[in-house]
């Protein structure tokens, strides 16, 4: 037994979760029989986190359970100022951190836990850390809480605590959904939000939602209270009994992430992550395909790789019979699912080879009047919040805002680089994920040549990210500089922009301007003669200033800037704090 002391006493009760000890636990007192209790279940290689308020009945049911009954060890916690709000909390908190630290595959379902307040939360919030010190020392875990909130399954897993925004966008789109299922018709639902939003997040929960309801099993106990327990019925299990649901993520860095945040996850698998050019028309249709960042779907362009040139073509065929040249990545989502969520922001289109924007915003159009759309508004990423999103895409548009200031975000501009990567380093060595990123205004030298340096700027020489997948937690990241095709998606604690020579400021017109000659990345620029298009000076402006956008919005707690081009470094200094 062990304890610390706070605003609350709690104290940690250990023992054998066996029928023996469960029985002598419900004999010493009505702290195990009327007296909401918070427990942990585990043996070396699963855990599962629950509360009760007669926690010695929650265990003999889940004694009955074959799932786990195998578990062997329990850790009830037991405070005398608990009560319920308190308990989900914590339950929540335990759950979250056993999933990011990935020492045991957690066997929780998704009935769901919002982010709600109560009163002298902050106070309990300081005992739930000592709790978790307390299960840490006794080797439940095997990371801190800094470390395990800077990883990828932490910040993708299904077991998020979601906000109001998100909880609602969720239970919206599960009772259209399952409206659209029972009545046997066909939906395109689409989710829009601005970057830290959450859109990724809620793709996975809603594939972990759905499969804890497809395996449930009859008669098993949901908490009345967890915000999504009502979807727990029969009749529901019985419509998704064979429900068939997939998650397409178009950029290939996230989706190898994603895939090792479902090898962990119960229910879910590494298979049902899927990229485009997954969806050949081989198999049988899926009942459902949730499609994060749809804005970077495909249209008809020269592909990355001659194969996927190859492959597109004959997709095109197998899916329609034919290969017409009209056809995109988004018509072969809709061919091979009978419903489709599609996560969406379209100014974060970086590339000629993105959907038009056309057709996404007539996709928005649609789902409102269908009544399938869905808008997020809170901002879970930049402390900065939704002001800072604003702020950044207009200080970078033809139209820009008043001077403004975010007091609770460090958000710096530096007139020289080398101090910019020192302060990045710094960063890292408090906080971690702390990176430099940057346009795609050098060309990839170190491609060819691991020795060389790709970046030059005065004398500071840098290259760009050694790996596409996974960057982020490479062990050289630091001093390397990501692009945006290995961080759009990702979370940074700090992130150092260059913005390279890609972008100018012209004096006589008082604008920002494209230096297409400084702008290395082939795909991004390559007009596109099969279906007649050729793009300007502007359009190559929308796809850039959209990246510089998206770059500037990934770090949490600050942005730092370093402008190349002197003209824009002096137009973009009032805006920026130095």
């Amino acid at each position: 037994m062990g304890g610390a002391q706070s605003m609350t006493s709690f104290r940690i009760e250990r023992l054998d979760f066996t029928a023996r000890d469960i029985e002598l636990m419900s004999r010493s007192g009505d702290r195990f029989t009327n007296w909401p209790v918070v427990y942990a279940l585990n043996d070396s290689k699963a855990v599962y986190v629950g509360e009760s308020r007669s926690v010695s009945s929650r265990m003999r049911q889940h004694l009955k359970s074959p799932e786990k009954s195998r578990l062997h060890s329990v850790h009830l916690v037991i405070d005398d100022t608990f009560h319920k709000s308190a308990c989900l909390d914590l339950e929540s908190f335990l759950i979250r951190l056993f999933a990011g630290d990935g020492r045991y595959q957690v066997l929780n379902g998704n009935g769901g836990v919002s982010d709600s307040d109560y009163y002298d939360r902050a106070k309990y919030a300081a005992s739930f850390k000592q709790i978790f010190e307390e299960l840490r020392a006794e080797g439940m875990f095997e990371r801190s809480i800094p470390e395990i909130e800077n990883s990828d399954l932490f910040k993708f897993s299904p077991f998020k605590a979601l906000n109001h925004d998100q909880a609602g966008a969720v239970g919206e789109i599960m009772d259209g959904l399952l409206g659209d299922v029972e009545r046997g018709v066909p939906s395109t639902s689409v989710i829009q939000g601005d970057p830290g939003t959450g859109k990724t997040i809620i793709a996975i929960y809603l594939i972990k939602l759905l499969r804890d309801i497809q395996l449930s099993q009859d008669g098993e106990n949901f908490d009345s209270d967890s915000i999504f327990s009502d979807y727990f019925l029969e009749g529901n299990r019985d419509l998704f009994i064979n429900f068939k649901i997939g998650l397409v993520v178009p950029q290939q860095s996230l989706r190898s992430t994603i895939r090792k945040v479902f090898v962990k996850t119960p229910s879910l698998h590494a298979g049902m992550v899927l990229s485009p050019f997954d969806l050949t028309g081989t198999e049988d249709p899926y009942d459902l395909l949730i499609v994060d960042e749809a804005h970077r779907l495909s249209q008809r362009a020269n592909q990355p790789s001659g194969p996927q040139n190859k492959k597109f073509r004959e997709i095109n065929e197998a899916l329609f019979g034919a290969d017409d040249l009209s056809l995109t990545q988004l018509d072969w989502i809709r061919k091979s699912s009978r419903h489709q969520i599609l996560l969406v922001d379209a100014e974060q289109s970086v590339r000629p080879a993105d959907l038009p924007e056309d057709l996404v915003r007539s996709l928005l159009l649609k789902s409102q009047g269908e009544k399938r759309y869905y808008r997020l508004h809170s901002q879970m990423r930049v402390k900065g919040g939704t002001d800072y999103i604003k702020y950044i895409r207009g200080i970078l548009s033809t139209r820009p805002p008043a001077v403004s200031r975010f007091d609770d975000y460090d958000f710096r501009f530096f007139d020289d680089v080398r101090d910019m990567h020192e302060a990045i380093r710094r960063r890292e060595s408090e906080m971690q994920l702390a990176r430099l990123v940057s346009g795609f205004a050098w060309p990839w030298r170190t491609k060819s040549d691991p020795s060389a340096y790709d970046i030059d700027i005065d004398g500071h020489l840098l290259r760009w990210n050694q790996t596409q997948t996974d960057w982020i937690n490479s062990t050289t990241s630091v001093d390397e500089v990501g692009s945006i095709h290995t961080v759009q998606g990702y979370d940074l604690n700090y992130a150092g922009v260059i913005i390279g020579p890609d972008l100018r400021f012209d004096l006589k017109t008082q604008s920002i301007v494209v230096d297409r000659a400084s702008y290395f990345d082939k795909k991004g620029k390559e007009n596109n003669p099969k279906l007649g298009l050729f793009y300007t000076d502007a359009d190559l402006l929308r796809y850039i200033t959209n990246i510089y956008a998206v770059l500037m919005t990934r770090g949490m707690h600050g942005t730092y800037v370093y402008v190349h081009d002197e003209a824009l470094r002096e137009y973009l200094r009032d805006y920026i704090p130095s």
